[in-house]
């Protein structure tokens, strides 16, 4: 039987569907300022538990709070999902018929990509390819501005990838529509967009998974296959210790650094 639902879980809920989506450190505090404001039980290592009792009565509505993470920094998200139609459809209701294709096209591009980045100048040169309506470049621009205000985008640069938000609501969408390209890591098996591939065995990781992954090994290889892995790991580069082990042979060494792959 599922556990009841208090006001403590409706204003957690309340408060969430308002921002859309919330990075892990805010939701814990509005779980804990949410127990006291109703004098409900609290612990501070509860939240995934009191998130299942109100997805155990969203249920029926067809709709769930998701845990995610961010493919910059690794740190955990939550999202409210509607699990009734795809989100792509879900945006029709925000977004005009070429403004949606215009999404599409550019998701084509980042989810086909090898570093899951598409840069503004391929995107803008699709705005007057649109098959519903043509865009001036000026229009497409301010579209892909406010993609990234409604943090379905996440540009850097002048380079776009999918917002945290878009991954954590679209990734049954994604991985059922882009077989052939989308994968989940290897590690944590959610939807990987930013992932660094083994040339061997072809399963990809996060480049936070990678990184947390090979801080505790002693050589880099791939978790499937064992083979080499050939992609330089972010926050650590490799070095060749030239000091012998005990059996008197070179051991390579892993030395922090800020190169990326």
């Amino acid at each position: 039987m599922a556990a009841q639902m208090t006001d403590a879980h409706r204003r957690f809920l309340q408060v969430l569907m308002s921002h859309g989506i919330m990075e892990g450190s805010e939701a814990r505090k509005l779980h804990r300022c949410c127990c006291e404001i109703h004098k409900v039980y609290y612990a501070h290592d509860k939240l995934d538990d009191f998130i299942s009792t109100i997805n155990s009565h969203l249920q029926p509505l067809f709709m769930q709070i998701r845990k995610g993470m961010s493919e910059d920094d690794g740190r955990a998200h939550y999202a409210l999902v509607n699990l009734a139609e795809t989100e792509v459809t879900k945006m029709a209701s925000d977004y005009t018929e070429n403004e949606l294709e215009l999404f599409r096209k550019t998701m084509d591009l980042i989810i086909s990509s090898e570093n899951g980045f598409a840069s503004s100048t391929d995107i803008l040169n699709l705005a007057d390819q649109l098959k519903t309506k043509k865009m001036k470049k000026k229009e497409a621009e301010q579209v892909l501005k406010v993609f990234v205000e409604d943090r379905w985008l996440s540009e850097r640069n002048g380079e776009y990838t999918l917002h945290t938000r878009c991954i954590i609501e679209m990734e049954q969408y994604i991985l059922s529509n882009y077989q052939d390209v989308a994968r989940k890591c290897n590690i944590c098996h959610s939807l990987a967009i930013q992932s660094q591939v083994c040339e061997s065995c072809g399963i990809g990781m996060h480049l936070p998974c990678v990184r947390k992954y090979f801080r505790t090994q002693t050589e880099p290889r791939c978790p499937q296959c064992n083979d080499f892995w050939s992609c330089d790991i972010p926050g650590v580069s490799r070095a060749d210790s030239q000091s012998p082990s005990k059996t008197g042979r070179t051991e390579k060494s892993f030395v922090v650094s800020t190169r990326r792959c």
